[in-house]
């Protein structure tokens, strides 16, 4: 029996999953968490054979997140369930420490197969995923790598929410940071993404099709 435990702010998201992998006799949803606090708590307190993990919840959330979980618990498979495209957060959530990466609207048609793949001790990504891992494209130095893949995680999150319309003083009382730091960030994506003002990280967000993320 696989044991699994839903990580999702979305109180009507949590029940659709349990009910999609209620069909299947060798997976319980067996614990449930509304936030990245309940989910660290959680992991803590109990044993679990997945996770299933939202990149955006409240608090703390995304990249940073899966590098905590997989530090309190290395060998915990962590399955990312998100509404983001693969080719926009997959790579650098499995570089992070990720085991599988879904999508939302595939859900249906592939969670449970996901799930007993990376409970097994397997990965769970789409041919497109793969081919950016062995191809290294996440590595700074690679010249055909896009701009954005230069930017660290905490940039490539900044970068997002500013890209999404968010003000600076609201990108720090969410991630925590200083009006001054998420400047400072601000200045480095800029440089990094060669582009002069606000205005011009928007535009290279929507060129890239990144535009519909709103923070991790």
């Amino acid at each position: 029996m696989i044991r699994v435990l839903i990580a999702d702010d979305h109180a009507v998201l949590r029940a659709g999953i349990k009910h999609l992998l209620s069909e299947h006799g060798d997976i319980v949803v067996a614990g449930e968490a509304a936030n990245g606090h309940e989910t660290l708590a959680k992991i803590r307190d109990e044993h679990w054979d997945a996770l299933v993990l939202d990149m955006t919840m409240p608090g703390r959330s995304g990249i940073e997140l899966i590098k905590q979980i997989k530090q309190m618990v290395p060998k915990l498979p962590v399955l990312i369930l998100s509404m983001h495209k693969e080719d926009v957060y997959a790579v650098r959530a499995l570089k992070a420490g990720a085991a599988g990466y879904l999508c939302k609207d595939n859900a249906e048609d592939q969670l449970a197969t996901a799930l007993r793949k990376v409970a097994g001790g397997g990965l769970y990504i789409t041919s497109a995923v793969a081919e950016k891992l062995a191809a290294g494209l996440m590595r700074g130095g690679n010249d055909d790598a896009p701009l954005h893949t230069r930017l660290s995680d905490r940039e490539y999150q900044v970068f997002q929410m500013i890209a999404a319309g968010t003000g600076l003083t609201e990108i720090g009382d969410t991630l925590s940071l200083s009006v001054k730091t998420v400047s400072t960030h601000k200045v480095h994506i800029l440089e990094k993404l060669e582009c002069a003002n606000t205005a011009d990280l928007i535009h290279y967000s929507i060129r890239h099709q990144l535009s519909s993320i709103d923070g991790e």
